[in-house]
């Protein structure tokens, strides 16, 4: 089962881009982030037409979050728990009914600039709940995986120049803290599980020429329960998405279950 994670900064601006990259890349399942787009408003039919079940978690304008689905899919679950009153549409989660069933959780987890203020406070409780569902998610012992942009860069070799982020909410010691706390409930960060080396990013500003630079950064991550890890035989970056015609400022990153 190959599952893909992809920001695609606004469907209606990447739609072409998407709807190429799936059938091109074999994928399976496809967590979908910054969709910007309400739920009724979402282009649905021509993932219908590729043989996709939609799900989506959407807001105007801003946030929002989908499951794309060749097999069937079970226990939609919109928004994560923790505060009934957070409206910011950032979680979906889903069991992926495929031979081994497959708790897929799509994640846009805040940015949290500017630092300090509300953005970032909000960025850290948002990743204490996180954690709180995590742990939940694990008492279950079943094979889950929690994928998205998780707006952390995890270690200095997961940026290009790692001093132009030193006050950064990506890269704060509370932020990456946090982060390391989820993986020390028993995650396996399924692509260092896979490649060790440095220099493999998911996002390049559109601003000063940081792609034609290769100034990335490395912050959209597959985190596996250890019954998922145990089905994990690849993960990749489709690095080459970043220069085709109208792209995002993310590119998919995907895994390859043996389920």
């Amino acid at each position: 089962m190959k599952i893909a994670s992809f920001n695609i900064n606004g469907i209606k601006a990447r739609i072409e881009r998407v709807l190429e990259w799936l059938p091109e890349s074999g994928i399976d399942v496809a967590l979908l982030q910054e969709i910007k787009s309400v739920d009724e408003n979402f282009p649905r039919e021509p993932f219908e037409d590729l043989g996709y079940r939609v799900e989506t978690h959407g807001q105007k304008s801003f946030n929002g979050v989908a499951i794309l689905s060749k097999l069937p899919l079970e226990d939609v679950v919109r928004g994560l728990p923790g505060d009934d009153e957070d409206e910011q549409a950032r979680w979906i989660e889903a069991t992926v009914m495929g031979e081994v069933p497959i708790r897929v959780c799509g994640l846009y987890l805040p940015n949290g600039n500017p630092v300090p203020g509300p953005k970032y406070d909000y960025k850290i409780k948002w990743m204490e709940r996180l954690k709180a569902r995590a742990e939940t998610l694990l008492a279950s012992e079943e094979p889950v995986l929690m994928a998205g942009d998780y707006n952390i860069i995890p270690q200095a070799e997961d940026a290009h120049s790692p001093d132009n982020w030193r006050e950064d909410a990506l890269f704060l010691p509370q932020s990456r803290a946090a982060y390391q706390g989820i993986l020390n409930l028993g995650f396996t960060d399924a692509f260092r599980a896979r490649d060790a080396a440095a220099l493999n990013y998911t996002f390049w500003d559109f601003q000063r020429g940081a792609w034609n630079k290769n100034e990335g950064i490395r912050i959209d991550h597959f985190l596996l329960s250890p019954q998922c890890a145990d089905l994990l035989t690849d993960c990749q970056i489709d690095r080459h998405m970043r220069g085709r015609d109208r792209p995002s400022d993310h590119v998919p990153i995907w895994i390859d279950l043996a389920a």
